[in-house]
């Protein structure tokens, strides 16, 4: 099987040209050969009170010198092995309301990128809370979502900006397995069993997640999140799993994943019946063995 797309970022030119060909709403679009970290650039530019006001944006690099991942951690990557991108958004929805988007953006992501194989393999693809984009079980895809209240909007109002920044695996899984003792996965190793894809080029790639991502904020802009453990459990890595919460090593809860609730919380059930409510962005979830 044919799996080069797989492996060829184009010029960071050609990136741009193909992305405002396919996400003409976007007013902004950049791509850049390196940058320190997309996520902190969009940052810093929707803070300026001279920027631009339009949204949204994209902002791509071949390398990242200081990529972040969830939680501080590094985002380790190298030119032509990792497809890196943040999108800046305006949403309007209470500062509470924030985190929940942490998990709608693992969602997004994760529907997006299914729609690029078949549908006998999709299942494969799924999400494991709160946002890590799974292939086999193996990690494919990070996600780090950041807000900043708009520079232009008062302190009592609704109106955020919203950063997402992806980072998918190209290819070099094994390397990154085995630097970072985990289970990593990449697009060569979906390719290898979905010729769609195969077939999918980078540009592809970013379109769709950047499009569903915009989607799904306004979806959620306008309707609220009342659909969300129903979608969340199309793609659900762990449910029915008993898992341990760990926070800085230390086992905090054991339970059966359940689903998710319409905060965004992962849901455990404990061996009492009772259920507990797990708070994204301060806890991981690792599967027990």
């Amino acid at each position: 099987m044919n799996t080069s797309s797989a492996f060829t970022l184009p010029s960071p030119r050609d990136m741009m040209a193909e992305l405002r060909t396919r996400l003409p709403h976007f007013p902004q679009i950049r791509w850049v050969d390196s940058t320190e970290s997309t996520n902190a650039d969009l940052l810093a530019l929707a803070r300026q009170e001279s920027g631009p006001r339009v949204r949204p944006w994209l902002l791509g690099a071949h390398l990242q010198s200081r990529g972040r991942g969830r939680a501080g951690r590094t985002w380790e990557n190298s030119i032509g092995a990792n497809l890196m991108f943040s999108c800046a958004f305006d949403i309007f929805l209470p500062t509470r309301q924030l985190p929940t988007l942490s998990p709608l953006s693992g969602l997004a992501t994760t529907e997006a990128l299914r729609q690029f194989v078949e549908p006998a393999l999709r299942n494969r693809l799924a999400m494991k809370w709160p946002n890590d984009v799974l292939w086999d079980q193996a990690k494919l895809s990070g996600i780090l979502v950041e807000a900043t209240r708009a520079s232009a909007a008062p302190s009592s109002s609704d109106h955020h900006v919203v950063i997402i920044g992806v980072g998918l695996n190209l290819r070099e899984a094994a390397t990154l397995s085995q630097n970072t003792q985990r289970a990593i996965a990449d697009w060569s190793n979906i390719a290898e069993h979905s010729q769609q894809a195969s077939l999918a080029r980078c540009s592809d790639i970013v379109a769709k997640v950047a499009q569903s991502l915009y989607l799904s904020l306004n979806h959620v802009t306008a309707q609220g999140f009342a659909d969300l453990p129903n979608r969340y459990a199309q793609v659900d890595a762990l449910i029915g799993q008993q898992v341990h919460i760990i926070d800085n090593g230390q086992v905090l809860h054991t339970g059966i994943v359940t689903g998710i609730n319409t905060s965004g919380q992962l849901l455990l059930r404990h061996p009492d019946g009772s259920e507990r409510a797990v708070t994204v962005g301060e806890v991981s979830v690792r599967a027990q063995r």
